[in-house]
């Protein structure tokens, strides 16, 4: 004849498994190795409880170090300039006042920008970068020009390679140090995404041509007139 046990027995059967019998989880029974004629039932069911940690919130304010390439607009939400703007206080962050004025969106640099609660002022930095231009590398010619000659300000007149027009804008040479107007080898420099390439420019004098005046022919001293043929008298 079955036996029904209690909660506590049941949980004595489980602490004791290992020198008793066999536990199977998940389907609700219980089974031993007691005899054929016994078996016992033991119903169970399990509950988990999840628990949520709220994130306290605070009303200390840490500020970004922001970034942005030149020529873009800043941006004007608040949050984007805190470090933790989702644990500060909604009504702290309603009256924080942002102030950009000193960054110069036009010019690459560092910038201060300030935020303001209450009586207190937090300053930041804000760093406005050049523009990534194209990776390129640039092959500067030799020149060679005639004393008195204007430079080209044509930038192609000084590189090899052929150029997209962002790269042409981009470039800056230096010829100050080259003298047309007298002659000699002169360096000039080309700039490009901070990296500074050197070439050479060669001042010559004009050459002038030297033409000597035609001059008559003079008759060789061995020349031999010929002589006259006498005449016979009849």
């Amino acid at each position: 004849m079955g036996k029904t046990i209690t909660k506590k027995e049941s949980r004595f059967l489980s602490l004791t498994i290992a020198g008793c019998g066999l536990l199977l989880i998940g389907s609700g029974l219980v089974m031993t190795n007691t005899p054929k004629d016994t078996v016992i039932k033991q119903n169970y069911s399990v509950s988990v409880t999840e628990q949520r940690v709220a994130q306290s919130k605070t009303n200390e304010i840490k500020l970004k170090t922001m970034e942005l390439e030149i020529n873009n607009p800043l941006s004007l939400n608040i949050k984007d300039y805190l470090e933790n703007s989702e644990l500060i206080e909604p009504s702290v962050l309603k009256s924080l006042k942002l102030d950009t004025s000193l960054v110069n969106i036009n010019q690459a640099g560092t910038y201060t920008y300030t935020i303001k609660y209450k009586k207190k002022k937090y300053n930041g930095t804000f760093i406005i970068k050049e523009k990534e231009l194209p990776k390129v590398e640039l092959t500067l010619k030799n020149l060679s020009l005639e004393k008195g000659a204007a430079l080209s300000t044509n930038v192609s007149a000084y590189i090899v390679e052929e150029l997209s027009e962002e790269v042409r804008n981009n470039i800056i040479i230096n010829l100050k140090d080259v003298n047309t107007a007298q002659p000699g080898e002169y360096q000039y420099t080309v700039t490009y995404n901070n990296k500074l390439y050197t070439g050479k420019i060669w001042i010559y004098e004009k050459q002038t041509t030297i033409i000597t005046p035609n001059t008559p022919e003079t008759p060789s001293d061995d020349t031999v007139p010929t002589p006259e043929t006498p005449t016979t008298q009849q």
